[in-house]
Order: C-alpha cells, then structure tokens, then sequence
C-alpha cells in the first residue's frame, strides 16, 4: 500500500501534526489496510497471507522500514504489500480486483465507524471544556480523515495502488497489460500527479467534505 500524508505549509504546528498524522498512518491505517487484503485473499481461496504472518494488527508485521522512513521525512511512502497468488483464486482476474478493494472499503468502514461518533465527542468538549475529549476529538478527525485519504488514493487507477488491480476487472485483457506496462513509471506518475498537478488537495478536499457528511449524520443521531 502507498501511503502520503496530507501536508500544510511550514509551522511547528503543521510540523508536529504531519509527524502525529505520519504515525497513525503507519502504525493505524496501514494495519488495517493491508489485513483487510490479506483477509479477503484468504475467503476467496489464497492462504498465502495467512503462512507469511499477515494476519493480524500488529504493525510490526506491516511495517516497511524505508517506506515508513520515507513517511516521516517526506510525507510519501509505502507499507509492505500483502503477498497473494493470484492462481489460488477460482476467478483470478475478479478475485484479485475483489481483494484489492478490500483494503480501501477497510478504510471506508474504519472512517464511518470512527467519525459516527465524533459529534458526542466534541459536543462533551465543549460542553465540559476538558482537555482529553478534546484530544480525543482530533484524533478522531485525523483518523477519519486519514482513512478517507488513503482509501481514495488507493483506488486511484495506476499500478500498484489499489485501484489498478481493480480496474484489471473491467478492462479487457489487451488495455489492462497495455496499463500494467506503465508500471515502472508508477512512481514518477504519481509524483507528477501530486507534486505538479495538486491530485491531494483535491483528495484532501474530498476527504474533508466526506468527514462532515459524516459529522452531520453524527449530528442527527446524536444531537
């Protein structure tokens, strides 16, 4: 899974928030993600994640360590992807684009889980004026926005992310390898797409615009 952390301009604030965002993704979301993969692999036929020790939360077993570097100094890494073969599927071609969107719904369903109950939270911040609801508010946030974030970024349609495999299911074959064969410029592609073209600002935006749809629905079940 590539993993990029939303990114302000220069403040020590920005500064500590981008670190504290750098670990949720690292040691929250990527878990997540990568289990969710591992887990869909598994019931549709592939046990390979579960022999190479996947299945479980502990980011240890996630973790890659430059990648994670990389998303500390630079706001742009990766984890380790979870390893699935693909000829243990009975559909290979589905079962691979099932597989991978298993990771970005996870963190669809991490967001609307989380961000279901902010609304109490905040509304106890304010009604309180204490400090640790109010904390736990923004952690809540960063965790609803930062699950949207990755699980949009994901699906986006270039090799390796997400969204390729997933494409793999729609295209005919002759298209889908003449994709595929992009892969080794994946990694300038999506430098360009973020660092030329602005793609996050607009997944941030959306991100952003998803978390408070999700604030309001809090709202009306909770308010």
């Amino acid at each position: 899974m590539l993993l990029m952390v939303l990114r302000g301009n220069f403040t020590w604030y920005n500064l500590l928030s981008s670190l504290f965002a750098s670990l949720i993704l690292i040691f929250l979301v990527s878990p997540i993600h990568e289990l969710a993969h591992g887990f869909a692999a598994i019931k549709l036929g592939d046990n390979t994640p579960r022999y190479q020790g996947r299945m479980t939360l502990n980011p240890m077993a996630h973790i890659d360590f430059m990648g994670a570097l990389m998303i500390i100094l630079f706001g742009f890494g990766w984890a380790r992807p979870v390893q699935v073969n693909m000829y243990n599927f009975r559909n290979p071609k589905r079962d691979m684009a099932i597989t991978a969107l298993a990771g970005p719904l996870s963190n669809f369903l991490v967001a609307l889980l989380v961000g279901i109950f902010s609304y109490p939270v905040l509304s106890l911040a304010s009604e309180t004026q204490n400090m640790l609801p109010t904390i736990l508010f923004y952690v809540m946030q960063y965790l609803v926005i930062f699950n949207l974030y990755i699980g949009l970024f994901n699906l986006i349609p270039i090799a390796p992310l997400d969204g390729s495999r997933i494409l793999s299911a729609i295209l005919p074959n002759r298209y889908y390898y003449t994709i595929m064969r992009l892969e080794r410029y994946s990694f300038l592609i999506i430098v360009l797409l973020f660092y030329v073209f602005n793609v996050g600002a607009g997944l941030s935006n959306i991100a952003y615009s998803i978390f408070g749809g999700i604030f309001r629905l809090s709202a009306l079940i909770f308010g």
